[in-house]
């Protein structure tokens, strides 16, 4: 199949079948644009849609971004995980207002300097909000190619992946660029799909090797995975009264960086050495501590198998530290700051 026979069935099945009243296809802007290809990244469409709803009606536009603070951008993004991605997008704001005076850069070296922008995500930047010629190779389009020319090797493999960005780029065309992208994405996300792949729907069946030769579902080849290990750790639930909780926020990296969490200590520690952890380290005199049912948080890289324990304070002989380390934390009125998810379903359950 010639680039253009390609170009043709990707944007004929876009005008019949294509997605074209997502929200950040709707006012579009680049800033909308951008936002949008940042949540993106390892989410899906569904997830992200009332997340991306919720962060323009706080931040329309990149300078009320920028002059956001970390705790508020990290707030609007609970629950929707990789959070360095706010924290880029967040620093990102700052730099297009210091040193862009406000207007997003339309040039593929410029965007590519902004904190959590890759080739991938400029590309689609440039093609979707400024109708720039520019390639795109997410995990849609991987998909969609590695299965068009039966690719047998991981995808993640430097000479595989040069071969994928060389495909993508015969294939992008100079018109209908925002389609076109938009396309290759939906394709991979609603035909190509990585577990059911609905080859009688898709556009390119006809010319895939991979269904030809009947292994479409078995590509891309995933990456040898190897197992995973396992950290164990306790959750302190401090508990002033019924309503207040005491969160301390994380260091800057790390996991969990910069957002806020119940106080963390060893899996090894003994009621008595948890009621002597709360004196030394918070001040805080323990009544009973009771240790709660153990739940598993995965990450990419590792298990975290959490134990919270709870315990309701005798009393308190010093104040807390300084306020943008450890607070208070209302149940009733929660304050608006980045927590983890599992910090967040934690709180969800205490009454």
């Amino acid at each position: 199949m010639t680039p253009k026979h390609f170009q043709n069935a990707v944007l004929t099945w876009f005008d019949q079948h294509g997605r074209k009243t997502l929200p950040w296809q709707e006012n579009k802007t680049p800033y909308r644009v951008w936002v949008s290809e940042i949540m993106l990244q390892q989410t899906q469409v569904t997830t992200v849609i009332p997340y991306f709803l919720r962060f323009m009606e706080r931040f329309a536009d990149i300078k009320s971004l920028a002059a956001a603070s970390e705790d508020e951008v990290l707030h609007f993004w609970t629950g929707l995980g990789y959070y360095s991605r706010a924290r880029n997008l967040h620093r990102s704001a700052k730099i297009i207002v210091e040193s862009h005076h406000g207007q997003f850069p339309s040039d593929i070296v410029e965007l590519e300097k902004l904190p959590g922008i890759g080739h991938s995500t400029a590309g689609a930047i440039l093609a979707i909000a400024f109708e720039k010629k520019a390639t795109i190779l997410d995990g849609n389009v991987k998909r969609v190619l590695a299965r068009f020319h039966a690719i047998q090797e991981w995808t993640g493999e430097k000479k595989t992946l040069e071969q994928l960005w060389s495909l993508a780029e015969k294939y992008t065309p100079a018109d209908r660029i925002a389609d076109y992208t938009q396309a290759m994405m939906d394709i991979g996300a609603t035909v190509c799909a990585r577990g059911k792949p609905n080859c009688l729907n898709c556009p390119l069946q006809k010319k895939c090797l991979a269904h030809s030769l009947g292994i479409e579902k078995d590509l891309p080849r995933p990456k040898q995975r190897k197992t995973l290990p396992v950290r164990e750790i306790i959750l302190l639930i401090l508990r002033k009264n019924a309503d207040t909780v005491l969160l301390e926020k994380r260091p800057p990296v790390g996991v969990w960086a910069g957002l806020w969490s119940l106080p963390e200590i060893p899996t090894s520690a003994t009621e008595s050495e948890i009621k002597k952890v709360c004196l030394k380290r918070f001040a805080i005199e323990a009544k009973k501590a009771t240790f709660c049912e153990r739940f598993r948080h995965t990450f990419s890289h590792f298990h975290l198998d959490i134990t919270p324990v709870e315990i309701f304070i005798k009393s308190t002989k010093s104040k807390l530290m300084e306020a943008d380390q450890q607070i208070w934390y209302n149940l009733l009125a929660p304050a608006a700051i980045g927590l983890p998810a599992p910090i967040k379903s934690i709180l969800s359950k205490l009454s």
